[in-house]
């Protein structure tokens, strides 16, 4: 469970004014849903000790850290979209302007698909793939058929299938119409107005509670920047350490490495000074706000762990990082005392992958020469092609795969009835909204695997670096704290030689470096570390 939300205090009189997410009626819901070793002090885990520090100043903050589409990178609020159901009927859940209207039934000539003679088949994800395939080849009949019966059997209160026709429902309508830039600021705006900072502390705190997803790469990333600082000689170990944070997570993950520090070293005489400098893709007053209170508790918390402490926050207008001066971010601290370390979790992804504006990023990285690179993103090959059928569709499988597998983590890690589960779900729609309807040129969403990754890294310079067995121990100690399901295994490709001079790159395959943690054995994020 992450601390910093126990650390921030964000509450103000204008706050205070903000409405409260109302709780989720069950009577809404179309139709029900889905039914440690402790053998060794574990370095790198997340902790309870510092929740001491301000009990009575909890509150939430912009951007937990959620899966990345929880971040708006338009707006620097996490929103939950206002529910735009007109009544509890899920034929009636699209009536608003973005979304489509209640249609004829389709015509009797064309034949319906046998979607419930299994009661164990999952319906959504074939109806949407044949709705996909409509869209992308222009059959508007088709088209108006299989649209009406998703509009009839969705809903986004409803069960896995439900949800998941709902949300794409949602994003095909968008593509069709051309409007989804314009339906993400709708679904923005209208989340905004009901936003409240106490709810999303509530959904974040809750979402790490029952689900390793976004602590995982927080657990590994911090594992590997102490190992590569703290494990080498005492004549050759840095007397300062600078961590260039180009993250999404607003800091979540720097507490507990700070008591981690703490712990390593309290065996020596002197603690190395710990400098991190941040860079926030937003600029907006409420960013800036939050993000004075997350040094100012960082400090504080520093303090009380004796970590000698410097923070700094560099606010950049958008998630493309590529056109930073990283030259000038770490010139304070480029001293040969010095050891730098570089942290990307879920934040490549939102660099535009047109003009090579990924590779001059990781271009500029290399040059800085850091002791090590640590990097986490979500496993999905998410890359819609806007005008080819075939890449459209190549992308909009993986989409479904991929979300597929969020959903039901969510659907078996939380209650059926709950307002921080609907929150993520609803953030995920959005999502969804920038990958199938939004321009890539407009996009902050498209992923690529952990071979993608991998490859890119390789070709900018960087090697990897294998986590050792102690943090690999932490890991699975880690997932131990969750329900049955969670997994990890080595990023390792079938033929790793192969892979990592391949022009291609299949999900699942890191080419040989990193670690995946995977639901049910189908890899969703992956973490990984690399030195130059």
């Amino acid at each position: 469970m992450d601390t910093l939300f126990r650390l921030v205090s964000l509450q103000s009189s204008d706050e205070q004014n903000q409405h409260q997410q109302s709780s989720l009626n069950s009577s809404r819901t179309s139709s029900s849903s889905r039914s440690s070793r402790h053998a060794h002090h574990h370095q790198y885990l997340p902790s309870t000790a510092y929740f001491e520090v301000s009990q009575e100043e909890e509150c939430g903050f912009i951007n937990p850290h959620q899966p990345s589409y929880f971040y708006n990178n338009n707006n620097s609020n996490l929103f939950m979209d206002e529910d735009f159901s007109s009544s509890s009927s899920s034929s009636k859940h699209f009536q608003h302007s973005d979304q489509p209207p209640a249609a004829a039934p389709p015509p009797p000539d064309f034949p319906l698909p046998d979607l419930f003679s299994d009661p164990n088949r999952r319906w959504a994800s074939d109806l949407l793939l044949d709705c996909a395939r409509a869209v992308a080849s222009r059959d508007s009949s088709r088209v108006q058929q299989l649209m009406w019966m998703l509009n009839e059997l969705a809903s986004p209160y409803g069960d896995f299938d439900q949800k998941l026709a709902s949300y794409f429902l949602q994003a095909l309508f968008a593509r069709l119409t051309s409007s989804g830039p314009r339906t993400l600021r709708t679904l923005s705006s209208a989340s905004d107005r009901t936003a409240s900072f106490d709810s999303t502390r509530r959904t974040a705190l809750r979402f790490q509670e029952l689900s390793p997803w976004s602590s995982f790469g927080h657990v590994a990333a911090n594992g590997a920047i102490l190992e590569s600082f703290l494990l080498h000689s005492p004549s050759s170990s840095p007397s300062r350490l600078h961590i260039l944070d180009l993250s999404t997570t607003f800091c979540t993950q720097w507490p507990t490495l700070l008591e981690a520090l703490a712990t390593r070293s309290a065996a020596d005489e002197d603690t190395p000074h710990l400098s991190i400098t941040t860079v926030v893709p937003s600029t907006s007053p409420t960013a800036r706000r939050v993000m004075r209170e997350i040094a100012t508790r960082m400090e504080k918390f520093a303090r009380l762990m004796a970590v000698p402490f410097r923070f700094s926050v560099v606010h950049h207008p958008d998630a493309d990082l590529s056109a930073l001066d990283l030259d000038t971010l770490i010139s304070s601290d480029s001293s040969a005392a010095t050891a730098l370390a570089v942290n990307f979790v879920n934040s490549l992804h939102g660099v535009s992958p047109s003009a090579r504006h990924r590779d001059v990023l990781l271009g500029k990285i290399r040059r800085l020469r850091p002791r090590i690179v640590t990097v986490v993103e979500e496993e999905a090959e998410l890359d819609f092609d806007e005008d080819d059928e075939e890449g459209f569709l190549k992308g909009f499988r993986e989409g479904l795969r991929f979300f597929s597998a969020y959903f039901d983590s969510l659907e078996e890690s939380f209650p059926k009835t709950s307002n921080e589960r609907l929150a993520l779900e609803r953030a995920a729609g959005r999502a969804m909204v920038d990958l199938v309807a939004c321009p890539a040129s407009q996009s902050a969403e498209r992923r690529d695997t952990a071979a993608g990754w991998s490859r890119r890294m390789r070709i900018a310079g960087f090697s990897p670096l294998a986590f050792s067995d102690d943090l690999t121990d932490d890991l699975r100690a880690l997932l131990r704290r969750y329900k049955e399901g969670w997994s990890m295994r080595a990023a390792v490709a079938p033929d790793e030689a192969d892979e990592s001079t391949s022009s291609g790159g299949g999900r699942g395959g890191g080419a040989g470096c990193g670690m995946f943690l995977t639901w049910r054995e189908e890899p969703v994020v992956w973490a990984s570390a690399w030195k130059v």
